[in-house]
């Protein structure tokens, strides 16, 4: 004999029905909420409608007002002072947030008030980053084995190694280079410490191409006097043998790898005129992002929604009044 439950025919229908009056009446709530908002609409027309417009009008003239602007500045520490550059931004920074007018006012900055965020980033450049060293390739598959290349490229052990690193910040209306950049450039290389490694660092180059032109000098006398030697034996109907002793394919090689070399202190020079040098700059660039420029449309929307909440609570405020003085 089976002991198992059997189902009863009424108590499904009971169910059945039971469910079908629930999705009834929530469907029945949801149209007397649609009508109760349109006839909040028709009652509550001519307040809405002058709310929309002041919201609007106030909007429209924030937006011309108060309009925010982007800068970016990209730049390269040199002499190692990568860390410094960070530290210093940050410091600003917090000044910024702090409200600090007297400090911005310090450091040369006009209208600190407009000057509302600053901050700095890496510029990924793995590739650079690689070229500029082996040991930089070598550290890089290293650290790849225990861990997302991904991520290890844009942490900040590795990404402060590299070469450019971006600036940005945001003013309330346009800035010049002389109101806000320029005095955050000059505080930035405002440091005793690195403008005395700065002096030693270009005595180094500049003593550096000099050795080097001393010895592309000297090769050029030692092959001078081959090219005499060998147009001497020539006019003489003499042979001559010469073999790798002589090694001139290395002094040739050695040659031009000092020519590279003195090149490319050159270009060193070019770019540590500065602890921390400019590359390039791009200013007044018009944020918008969600809020910026779109108050036209957020604030009407805003006082709306604050009068119907203020009308809802109005409602409320008397419904319990009222229960209160029948109970």
């Amino acid at each position: 004999m089976s002991n198992s439950p059997q189902s009863n025919p009424n108590d499904q229908e009971i169910d059945l029905t039971q469910l079908s009056k629930k999705i009834g009446g929530i469907i029945q709530s949801f149209v007397d909420w649609l009508f109760d908002g349109i006839l909040f609409i028709r009652n509550n027309i001519v307040v809405i409608g002058v709310l929309f417009i002041i919201g609007a009008g106030l909007g429209f003239y924030l937006d011309i007002k108060t309009k925010v602007y982007d800068h970016e500045v990209i730049v390269t520490p040199n002499f190692g002072s990568t860390d410094y550059l960070y530290s210093k931004i940050f410091l600003i920074d917090s000044k910024i947030k702090e409200g600090d007018s007297i400090f911005l006012k310090k450091i040369g900055i006009k209208n600190p008030t407009k000057f509302t965020r600053i901050e700095i980033e890496p510029i990924i450049d793995v590739y650079g980053f690689i070229n500029n060293s082996e040991q930089n390739f070598e550290l890089l598959k290293l650290m790849a084995e225990d861990g997302d290349l991904k991520k290890i490229v844009k942490e900040n052990m590795t990404s402060k190694n590299y070469k450019y690193h971006l600036i940005s910040y945001t003013t309330r209306g346009k800035s010049e280079e002389e109101s806000t950049l320029n005095p955050v450039l000059n505080f930035l290389n405002d440091s005793d410490f690195y403008k005395k490694i700065q002096k030693e660092y270009l005595n180094n180059i500049a003593v550096k191409i000099k050795e080097n032109d001393s010895i592309i000098a000297q090769i050029n006398g030692v092959m001078d006097q081959f090219s005499k030697t060998v147009n001497s034996n020539q006019k003489s109907d003499k042979l001559v043998y010469y073999n790798d002793n002589t090694q001139l394919n290395e002094v040739l090689k050695t040659k031009e790898g000092l020519i590279n070399e003195k090149g490319a202190k050159r270009i060193e020079l070019v770019t540590s005129d500065k602890i921390i040098k400019e590359i390039s700059t791009t200013l007044n660039v018009e944020n918008t992002k969600f809020s910026y420029g779109k108050k036209k449309f957020i604030l009407p929307i805003l006082l709306i929604v604050l009068f119907v909440l203020f009308t809802k609570l109005i409602r409320f405020y008397k419904e319990q009044l009222a229960k209160r003085n029948l109970a």
